[in-house]
């Protein structure tokens, strides 16, 4: 395999361990991250003043020649498949997709093909040029398997990069649609007495809690107001339907990404939503409120009822500020038309 080499000189009050301190020093064209580093080093690819090191928390000091032999970019062992995919934006460094429901995202032990990187790996036709080492698209976020809507996935190191930044600073944008039961309002004593749950201004509610996986489930994800990692997100009432009002229409607005963040946020809330057989339980629409027929609607919707609606970030390579949106889905307007046309 043919490498490229890199030299490095460690500049003035480096960190103490040969991975930070290479993150810090190594020029940013190098596309080098600090996990993929500390891969390097561990794989033997790493010198320091002319001695192998594979120890990631070796001893640095200002002055240092640190040697790195890249490899570059090896196929992926995940094989491209001819899967239609709806692009809604593409260049050289990145696309942009709107992902349908029922489409795993990534290649997994229980789904090994039919995902969007297999899709993605069809359409580059072999056009990539590495990220992390392999000859894969960049996956910067992911959307479960049956919620639909937008992803962007970078097509190069750098993209790669500089959409992680943006997504770890929580300075991407983006925002869903979904239909929960019941309908959140400010003046629920039941929400004011909910830990975690508070309301801004407009009648949006707040859920700031923990998450981490689930203790009996590793499949779930689970609410914790220690340990784990912060969440945070905004949920604003579009549209109440039924009499009295059984389900909302919501905006959902991400301030963090955790895995099945609003799925377990709105559980936690107690306004599941509506096709959640993971956090929502067994719970039925209510038929007196709603009319039989888009009761039955709501009952059959056989998925969360979850969509990635728009996405905004800043360019990784251009820094123009983009923002892309994607229409709902046409089961969820079927279901939406349902629970509009109540027979109540």
């Amino acid at each position: 395999m043919s490498k490229s080499h890199l030299r490095v000189v460690i500049s003035d009050a480096p960190p103490a361990r040969l991975d930070k301190a290479l993150a810090r020093d190594v020029p940013e064209e190098a596309h080098l991250s600090r996990s993929r580093l500390g891969r390097l080093i561990a794989e033997g690819a790493v010198r320091l003043n002319g001695e192998l090191v594979t120890d990631q928390t070796a001893k640095v000091a200002a002055g240092d020649v640190v040697e790195i032999a890249v490899p570059q970019a090896e196929e992926s062992h995940i094989g491209p498949e001819p899967i239609p995919l709806a692009i809604v934006y593409e260049d050289d460094a990145l696309i942009v997709v709107d992902k349908p429901a029922g489409m795993v995202v990534h290649p997994a032990p229980g789904t090994p093909g039919g995902t969007l990187v297999n899709a993605l790996l069809h359409h580059f036709g072999g056009e990539l040029s590495g990220v992390g080492g392999m000859k894969r698209p960049g996956i910067v976020h992911r959307i479960d398997k049956d919620t639909s809507g937008l992803l962007v996935v970078a097509k190069t190191d750098a993209a790669h990069h500089g959409l992680a930044a943006q997504f770890e600073a929580h300075t991407a944008s983006r925002h869903y649609l979904a239909l929960c039961h019941g309908v959140p309002d400010a003046a629920d004593p039941r929400l004011r007495g909910t830990r975690g749950v508070s309301f801004e201004p407009g009648n949006v509610m707040k859920i700031t809690t923990q998450l981490a996986r689930h203790r009996m489930d590793r499949q779930r994800q689970a609410v914790l107001f220690q340990g784990g990692r912060h969440a945070v997100t905004r949920v604003e009432v579009l549209e109440a339907f039924g009499t009295p009002p059984a389900l909302a229409l919501v905006s959902c607005r991400l301030e963090t990404g955790r895995t099945h963040q609003i799925r377990v946020h709105m559980s936690h809330a107690g306004h599941a939503l509506v096709g959640d057989q993971t956090y929502g339980g067994r719970r039925r629409a209510a038929a007196k409120a709603l009319g039989d027929a888009a009761a039955r609607a709501v009952d059959r919707f056989p998925r969360q009822a979850l969509h990635a609606a728009s996405l905004g970030f800043r360019h990784p390579e251009s820094g123009e500020e983009m923002a892309f949106e994607a229409a709902l889905p046409a089961d969820f307007e079927d279901l939406l038309a349902a629970v509009q046309n109540t027979d109540v």
